[in-house]
């Protein structure tokens, strides 16, 4: 067993409760982020699954959807989770992803305009999701992109 000085000791035990203090501080930032992505990241598996997995009236209820766009957000919406988790976790990886759901919603989104552009059917509801969906991440991720430096290694 080591021996500690006593007054070595109050200081290892003084830098203990301010770390585990600054550990638990979230800004304000964070917990709107956090909770947008998992909230987000719900409703889209919910929306997604109910047409991909639902039953007939779910899809009847999507109009003229366009597959490949909805298989892209349910299985995004699971990102959007663990992305809000990681963010919550203030890792700063969570920069990286946020980064990445924004360049793919955004390539989904030019592959879906290109679509639309060749007179394939659409819903009008799907360019305002998606307009929703990369407007959202792109705050998030320049939001983050302020922060990260503040943020913990992954």
């Amino acid at each position: 067993m080591e021996i500690v000085p006593k007054s070595l000791s109050k200081e290892v035990e003084l830098s203990n409760i301010k770390y585990m203090e600054t550990k638990l501080k979230r800004s304000i930032g964070i917990w709107i982020s956090s909770i947008i992505a998992v909230v987000f990241g719900i409703l889209t598996i919910k929306s997604g699954g109910s047409v991909l997995f639902g039953a007939d009236i779910y899809r009847e209820a999507a109009g003229n959807y366009v597959p490949f766009v909805v298989w892209f957000n349910f299985m995004a919406g699971f990102l959007y989770m663990i992305t809000g988790i990681v963010i919550w976790m203030q890792k700063k990886i969570a920069f990286m992803m946020a980064a990445f759901i924004v360049i793919a919603t955004s390539f989904v989104f030019v592959i879906f305009v290109i679509h639309i552009l060749k007179g394939g059917d659409y819903e009008l509801r799907t360019i305002m999701a998606m307009t929703l969906r990369t407007f959202i991440w792109l705050v998030i991720t320049l939001y983050l992109s302020k922060v990260s430096l503040l943020l913990k290694k992954p």
